[in-house]
């Protein structure tokens, strides 16, 4: 790997504000803000919409569409031409 061309490599805390999760990982993204983290040292924070923790595929509260209505109605609504 080349010298000095490449971001700096640290820890950075993500959060997710909606669901008060945050986790501690090493990243190469920036902020001007800080958190003092559970280990008593100070990271940069970056605040996310959405995480594993509000996400709804994650949190078991997606919906499953009926795929198979929607052809029906799609359907009756343009005809099914007989071949």
């Amino acid at each position: 790997m080349q010298q000095s061309i490449h971001p700096d490599y640290r820890p950075v805390v993500y959060r997710d504000a909606s669901a008060d999760f945050a986790f501690l990982t090493r990243s190469t993204a920036t902020s001007e803000r800080t958190i003092t983290w559970e280990d008593g040292n100070v990271y940069p924070v970056i605040d996310v919409e959405v995480s594993s923790a509000s996400h709804p595929f994650y949190t078991g509260q997606a919906k499953v569409l009926d795929t198979a209505g929607r052809v029906e109605r799609f359907r009756r609504r343009y005809g099914q031409s007989a071949r």
